[in-house]
């Protein structure tokens, strides 16, 4: 009993030692008050991935109540999809394969399942995987499982000279790549999360056709973000630039912009069978519930029936005011971007891509996000390790639902609080985090030096 109570004292230690130093540098995580991140909540919402607001739709809320009343099936799933393959879970493959116009498509549970699925598995001995530095974690912990892990190799985000930097040296060094024996797996985000930059994919897809001739370079595109607002009928930006041809696989998740649960893995008939035999994250888990597919189903219609694309095009006209507004506005007031500012991407006068993911960078997040959150707008701080270390920002994330007014309210804010912060070079604003009913609570003002 001593000897486990000891080790039981040495883990506790442990586990406090390293909570304690991620708090001392201001990066330990708590799950947010959930008075300010549900969907009535009196914020206003600059936080979530609800892009096209409709988890707060009447109409896709009325619609998903009429076909779970009537669906022979709604509660659970049965188990595995090798134990229990459900009619609507099939009926919502093919109809995803269609609409995505891919040979087929196969359901995981999240969008990061699918990805560490995907990558564990399909990447054979000799094969390589490389990928832009701002991946999603999903694709480095499948990396990490994978055949392929002593062979994983990253490029400077978006740079298309980087990356040809990499992928001619790969081709050089390795004989196998060279001749077509071993493959390339390119994972890229479409649009990503933390930066709002879309990945050049023509130009990826033109570059690994022109490095490996035998075609033995694969792309593979997450679209988690870029699902329901991009493209035809918002079937992404791989749609968009008519690619769907030339990437091996794409990945599309129901929980932002759909508002339901679930992604679905777009590729081949290999590929597929390859996974339901070797992916462990979808082969040693229990399927979406029927209510699950059902919902998922719902937010296709709103695809498929022009809503989204009614939805998407009010949401980037928002996203281009915003940026278009604040970018003069600090020019003209005279914030001195190391304070506030708009990362490059978005510094021209104007851009024809507007993204709804607007990163607004400072050093002091937490200042700026607690001054926001007592003005009654919920945008949240990034920091490292979820970005890397000298690129905190505040990241501001616009809805459908978000009106003009909404927009000006928060450029006034971020201003205010930018002068309020030049004004007094001594203060800046801090939040203190006590706990309340097991939430986070951003109060207070502590003078410090900047």
């Amino acid at each position: 009993m001593a000897s486990k109570n000891a080790h039981s004292s040495a883990l506790q230690k442990s586990l406090e030692s390293a909570l304690e130093s991620r708090e001392k540098r201001w990066i330990r995580r708590r799950l947010p008050d959930p008075n300010t991140s549900s969907s009535n909540s009196p914020l206003i919402d600059f936080s979530s991935n609800d892009y096209l607001s409709l988890s707060n739709s009447p109409a896709l809320r009325a619609h998903f109540l009429q076909r779970l009343s009537a669906a022979p099936d709604v509660l659970g799933s049965g188990g595995s999809r090798l134990l229990v393959n459900g009619r609507a879970h099939a009926a919502l493959e093919a109809r995803l394969a269609d609409f995505f116009k891919s040979e087929t498509a196969m359901l995981f549970n999240s969008g990061f399942d699918a990805n560490v699925g995907f990558f564990s598995c399909i990447p054979q001995p000799g094969d390589v995987v490389v990928y832009d530095e701002y991946i999603h974690a999903s694709v480095h912990d499948g990396i990490r499982a994978s055949r392929a892990r002593d062979a994983q190799f990253a490029f400077s985000h978006n740079s298309l000279s980087d990356l040809q930097r990499v992928l001619m040296r790969l081709r050089e060094e390795r004989k196998g790549l060279a001749a077509g024996e071993n493959s390339v797996f390119l994972a890229v985000e479409s649009l990503y999360s933390m930066d709002g930059t879309f990945a050049p994919l023509a130009e990826i897809v033109d570059l690994l056709d022109e490095v490996f001739p035998a075609r033995n370079g694969y792309l593979v595109v997450d679209e988690a973000h870029s699902t329901g607002i991009y493209g035809p009928q918002g079937r992404g930006r791989v749609a968009m630039l008519g690619l769907e041809d030339r990437v091996l696989a794409r990945l599309h998740t129901f929980g932002k912009a759909l508002a339901a649960t679930g992604a679905v893995l777009l590729t081949n008939t290999l590929v597929r069978d390859y996974l339901l035999n070797y992916a462990r994250s979808l082969i040693y888990t229990t399927s979406l519930s029927y209510a699950n597919i059902i919902a998922g189903d719902c937010s296709f219609d709103m695809l498929t029936n022009g809503t989204a694309q009614h939805l998407s095009k009010r949401l980037l006209d928002l996203s281009a005011y915003f940026t278009d507004t604040l970018r003069p506005l600090l020019e003209s007031r005279q914030i001195p971007p190391s304070l506030v500012s708009l990362p490059s991407h978005l510094s021209q006068v104007s851009h024809q891509d507007p993204s709804p993911i607007i990163p607004i960078m400072t050093p002091h997040p937490r200042p700026l996000s607690a001054y926001l959150l007592a003005l009654g707008m919920n945008a949240r701080p990034i920091t490292w390790p979820t970005v890397p270390k000298g690129k905190d920002r505040v990241r501001v994330c616009l809805h459908t639902g978000n009106t003009k007014e909404d927009m000006d309210r928060l450029i006034d804010g971020i201003v205010a609080w930018a002068e309020e912060t030049v004004q007094d070079g001594t203060k800046v604003v801090l939040t203190t985090r006590t706990q309340h009913s097991n939430s986070l609570v951003l109060a207070g003002i502590v003078e410090s030096k900047l």
